[in-house]
This record gives structure tokens, C-alpha cells and sequence, in this order.
């Protein structure tokens, strides 16, 4: 059995959390470092947050009832608590993942942004988490990696390499086996058609002078034939 299967097992041993689930959470602990004046986030503020078109793979249109209904079911569980803030008439929400799993913020920085993106490389997760958590060098990456893997049970899996690919990638696991799967299916699926703008480009000018070539030659065919009854 690889390291990947073992790791995925234990992890079916969560409180697993569905899709929208995790977004929530992970818009709370990504505002909570990105705009802290403005946090804990309110109902409208977190549903923004959820169907924000940059950093967020996959991209998401929720209604602001069915953010509530997420959030509900997550304070029911304890991963999130309602702050009611003197004098304020909106009620606000703040995550308890830092608590709950006893994550120090570099490691929490790992997590969400993996709940964020889905599937990716250490090197990736660096360079998409600097306004989180500013990581020195792409080892202390691997090392918040390695202890989020050895979690019991664990929140994060290391994935075998994909055909053709260097480095190793990295999922969480709190949406359990069948959602880690799926997130790399959609990473396979956008690593393949993904291409330079550049490419794309020179790509689409072969492809009209191909036409072109195809045109006139259908042209003279057609000439050629029509001079059979003149």
C-alpha cells in the first residue's frame, strides 16, 4: 500500500466536511489574516468571500442562504463560533480551527490554502501564501507539510507524482478520500488544457493559415472544374 493510500484511510476517520463547508471555513481564516480590522466577518462579508472569482479554485456562486445554512451546521460542530459584538446589530462569525486542531498560523496558512486552491506543490503553496504566512524557503513549507501529515488522524495527504511532473503535491483531507479524488481529476484536467497565452496564440495563427491553405486550394479545385463548361 503507498504512502498516499495508507494516509488517505486514516483521514476517512474526520468528521469529514462537504465542499462548501470547507470554503467557509477556509474564507475565515484567509480574512482573518488578510483584513483583520475586518474580522470576525459578517454574513454578507463571508458570502463574498466564498464566491470571490481570484484564489479560489474551484470557483463558487453561493447565496447568502446557503452560507447561512453552511455556517449553522459548522457552529453545531464547533468549527465556528458566533461573535455578537456590543452595540452591533449584525451577527459575525470567526473560525476555531486554530483551536481545534492545534495549528500554530504557518501551518494554518498550509491548510487553508489547500482548502483554497485545491491540490498543490510546496512551491505553489509558498508563492500563494505570502499575506497569510510569509514562508522563508520552500523547506519550511515541506516541514508545516510533514506535520500536518503526521497529524492523527491526519489533515493533509501527500499525492504521487503526476505523469510527466517533478514535484510531489499536496491535499487536504477533510472532505475524506472520493474529495481528494476529485481534486485531482480537476487538477489533471486544467494541467492539461492550460497553455501559455503565447502558445495559445501561435497555436490559433497555424490554425488560420491552415484554413487559408485549405481555401485556396478548394478555390483552384473549384476553377478547375469550372472550366469544364465553359
Amino acid at each position: 500500500m503507498s504512502d498516499t493510500e495508507s494516509t488517505l484511510i486514516t483521514g476517512t476517520e474526520h468528521d469529514l466536511l462537504d465542499p462548501f463547508e470547507v470554503r467557509v471555513l477556509a474564507v475565515l481564516a484567509e480574512k482573518e489574516a488578510l483584513t483583520p480590522d475586518n474580522y470576525p466577518l459578517s454574513l454578507n462579508a463571508l458570502t463574498n468571500g466564498c464566491n470571490q472569482l481570484s484564489s479560489r479554485d474551484p470557483v463558487m456562486s453561493l447565496s447568502e442562504s446557503t452560507v447561512q445554512d453552511v455556517v449553522q451546521r459548522l457552529i453545531q460542530r464547533r468549527y465556528v463560533s458566533e461573535v455578537r459584538q456590543a452595540g452591533a446589530r449584525v451577527i459575525k462569525y470567526e473560525h476555531r480551527m486554530r483551536m481545534k486542531w492545534v495549528l500554530e498560523q504557518d501551518k494554518l496558512a498550509i491548510l487553508t490554502i489547500l482548502m483554497l486552491r485545491g491540490v498543490q506543490t510546496a512551491g505553489e503553496i509558498r508563492a500563494r501564501s505570502g499575506r497569510i504566512h510569509e514562508f522563508a524557503t520552500v523547506a519550511d513549507v515541506e516541514q508545516g507539510l510533514q506535520f500536518l501529515i503526521d497529524k492523527y488522524p491526519p489533515l493533509v495527504a501527500r499525492l504521487a507524482r503526476a505523469p510527466g511532473t517533478k514535484e510531489v503535491r499536496y491535499a487536504h483531507l477533510l472532505g475524506g478520500e472520493g474529495a481528494v479524488e476529485r481534486q485531482e481529476s480537476a487538477t489533471s484536467f486544467s494541467s492539461a488544457v492550460e497553455m501559455p497565452h503565447q502558445d495559445r496564440v501561435t497555436q490559433l495563427e497555424d490554425e488560420v493559415a491552415k484554413l487559408r491553405a485549405e481555401v485556396e486550394r478548394l478555390s483552384a479545385q473549384f476553377e478547375e472544374f469550372m472550366k469544364q463548361f465553359e
